[in-house]
């Protein structure tokens, strides 16, 4: 079972203790005897503290993110009237393979992994999803992720199904050569359910271009030369241009497509972005560029807040030198949690999942939220927000920019021809833009919230795809 803890810190101003509670960060945890332990072990890690041996995890937020997926999918399947046994056939996966990745450290000792690949659904085309590197991966989390690629695809209408992928391991914990050598055998185990026809994976948390680039050379040496058969590669190795930016670029895209339907201008748009990644940074970048005030950004180090608005590419060049916003002096610096309640119009969580649930959802005070990151906000929190009138764009679309930019990618490996970066983003946009517009009339016809307006959109396009290619009998 996996469950997802949500935890800040602070610290103790008598003790120098570090108190954990609801909050900010979020990891799937395993629910074994060992919980307390490799908790400590994760935040000790995130935070970069050698944690006392006497500190506080409460648990009140823990929760299930294949039970939040289900409720979305559910409430969705409502308003459409679908039927019990076609939500079983779209919730079921195709197939889930679990192996054993077995490779050698430098040492020359042998460690041994879980690998797994779990295809949810192939009516609309072959399956596409990340591959993660994480201690805690596990076959439920990993089953749940590869249904919400389903949904997503078909949101922005790209000729995708869903997959997920990951191997139980932390990479920061292996040298280049040994990340190298898990990734090969882990493709031995899975290279033929995977191919440019059949599953696609990409990068995810704890991968990287340069593993994507070892991934296709090992599936070469068994079934021959086809860059396609994995994205976000480097541009040296048939990746696309643009790839990298993909994500955080369409969530700006989204915020302009968002404003213009609220008819709102950008420069009465303050913004705080949480999470100062390559997502958020991203993000950034484009809103600052499209006249947005951006008066808050964070990631671990802090908060650094500007009521008049933040010098975003001197934050991108001291991220850039310094690897983190540690020492940035070009905005007063709050606690990291802070941003989140800050008095903005358009919040952007592009951070970590669960940073938005009972605990803090009545201190939020911005109008509108666009989820960068995955799951950020708990179904809670989100009927609250919903009742309170916040209108939210959901992760489901509004990140749904690296897949898009990985089918492009895909696409011209396939063509043998590649895309100018200029033709990258226009096509980018106008993909985006059209998903936009398609989920914001379904939420208006149906009377229903963005949210469940997108999983509508997406359940329909695949349940749809599935009676017409003959899988469901009439």
């Amino acid at each position: 079972m996996v469950l997802n803890l949500f935890v800040t810190h602070r610290r103790s101003a008598s003790s120098g203790d570090v108190t954990l509670e609801n909050g900010s960060l979020t990891q799937p945890l395993t629910g074994s005897p060992s919980f307390w332990r490799r908790g400590t072990e994760l935040v000790s890690r995130w935070l970069g503290l050698k944690l006392p041996a006497s500190f506080i995890v409460q648990d009140e937020c823990i929760v299930k993110a294949s039970k939040a997926l289900e409720l979305y999918f559910n409430r969705a399947a409502d308003e459409l009237d679908t039927p019990e046994w076609m939500r079983s056939l779209l919730l079921e996966s195709k197939r889930e393979v679990a192996v054993q990745v077995t490779f050698e450290l430098d040492d020359g000792t042998i460690e041994t992994a879980r690998g797994y690949r779990v295809q949810h659904n192939n009516a609309r085309g072959p399956m596409k999803g990340g591959l993660r590197y994480h201690p805690q991966v596990d076959i439920d989390e990993v089953r749940a992720l590869a249904s919400l690629m389903t949904w997503k695809t078909a949101v922005v209408d790209i000729p995708y199904g869903g997959a997920k992928g990951g191997v139980a391991i932390n990479p920061r914990d292996l040298s280049r050569k040994e990340l190298e050598r898990l990734t090969r055998s882990f493709v031995d185990g899975i290279h033929d359910i995977v191919g440019p026809d059949k599953d696609i994976p990409a990068p995810d948390m704890g991968t990287t271009h340069e593993v994507m680039a070892w991934f296709r050379n090992q599936w070469e040496k068994y079934h021959g030369f086809n860059p396609a058969v994995i994205t976000g590669k480097p541009v040296e190795e048939y990746g696309a241009k643009g790839r990298e930016e993909a994500t955080g670029r369409g969530v700006g895209i989204l915020c302009i497509k968002l404003l213009g339907r609220l008819r709102a201008k950008p420069r009465e748009c303050p913004v705080a972005i949480q999470g100062f990644g390559n997502v958020g940074s991203h993000a950034a970048k484009y809103l600052y560029e499209s006249d947005f005030p951006i008066h808050a950004i964070s990631d671990l180090s802090g908060c650094y807040y500007d009521p008049q608005g933040l010098d975003i590419p001197a934050a991108l060049r001291h991220s850039l030198k310094h690897g983190s916003l540690e020492g940035f002096t070009g905005g007063e610096r709050l606690p990291a949690d802070d941003l989140l309640t800050l008095d903005v119009k358009l919040l952007i969580p592009a951070a970590l999942g669960g940073v938005i649930h009972e605990g803090n959802v009545d201190k939020i005070r911005a109008e509108w939220i666009v989820e960068a990151a995955n799951a950020p906000t708990l179904p809670q929190a989100d009927d609250m927000l919903r009742n309170n009138g916040v209108i939210i764009l959901p992760d489901i679309l509004a990140n749904a920019g690296g897949v898009t930019v990985s089918y492009f990618e895909w696409v011209q490996n396939r063509q043998h021809y590649r895309w100018s970066l200029d033709r990258v983003r226009q096509e980018l946009e106008h993909t985006l833009s059209n998903a936009f517009e398609h989920v914001w009339r379904e939420a208006h016809a149906r009377q229903v919230d963005l949210r469940t307006a997108a999983y509508m959109l997406g359940i329909g396009r695949v349940q749809r795809a599935a009676e017409l290619a003959g899988f469901v009998a009439h």
